[in-house]
């Protein structure tokens, strides 16, 4: 699952220290919803329109790292992607550190291979992040995730409905070869509003936190170039 390497670096809230990741595995977990449910009756509408159901549940798509960028202004090959927020799950030096990014999506490779839709795109993300003391203590309950594109609200929610992190990241080191490495990995989303996609330009996502403290990020889309 190891992929290209890069640098890539996050302030830390309220410490003034930096993080810096050289050699990281970066993940996109997939159909991460607590309720089982509704996890398959999603499955099944996908199914609906063509796109295969995973083998797993959760699934966790590889990306590469250097995907995985702070940038504001991002490029895209394709003409119908969208983005999304969902939590990131940092771990560096044995330690871990929670933050934001966008699930950004080729939304047509989607209806033909999901990976190949989650690697067609660049990663945003935040480029400020949470020290966690203990990840099994750590709920997203009552944090209220939202999205917005071209200044339209396009996601608002809390995030109750999540595996908990420490669910998801027990997933991902019991099936792959991490070990001890460090990672990132996106743990799920919310759903938008209205059920319909939408491919806009400026990209804004945020997470708050029941103190009233966010970490937010903004970043631009340009169509139709090479990412």
């Amino acid at each position: 699952m190891k992929t290209h390497t890069q640098t890539l670096a996050f302030d830390v809230a309220g410490t003034g220290e930096t993080i810096e990741l050289t050699d990281f595995t970066a993940v996109v977990a997939g159909y991460t919803g607590r309720d089982a449910a509704a996890v398959q009756h999603h499955i099944d509408e996908l199914a609906a329109i063509g796109v295969a159901p995973p083998p797993a549940v959760p699934m966790f798509y590889p990306v590469e790292s250097v995907t995985v960028s702070p940038a504001a202004a991002l490029d895209v090959a394709g003409e119908k992607t969208s983005g999304e927020i969902e939590p990131l799950y940092i771990r560096h030096g044995g330690r871990y550190y929670l933050g934001i990014a966008s699930d950004h999506t080729d939304r047509h490779v989607e209806t033909i291979d999901i990976g190949d839709s989650k690697r067609a795109c660049p990663k945003p993300v935040a480029g400020t992040v949470v020290a966690i003391p203990e990840l099994e203590s750590l709920s997203l309950d009552e944090c209220r995730a939202r999205s917005w594109v071209d200044g339209r609200l396009y996601q608002d929610g809390t995030l109750d409905n999540l595996r908990t992190p420490a669910n998801v990241v027990e997933l991902l080191l019991e099936r792959s070869d991490i070990g001890d490495g460090d990672f990132v990995c996106l743990g799920g989303t919310l759903p938008v509003i209205g059920g319909e996609f939408v491919y806009g330009r400026e990209w804004r996502i945020e997470l708050t936190f029941p103190d009233g403290n966010t970490i937010d990020h903004t970043y631009i889309i340009t169509k139709g170039q090479q990412s």
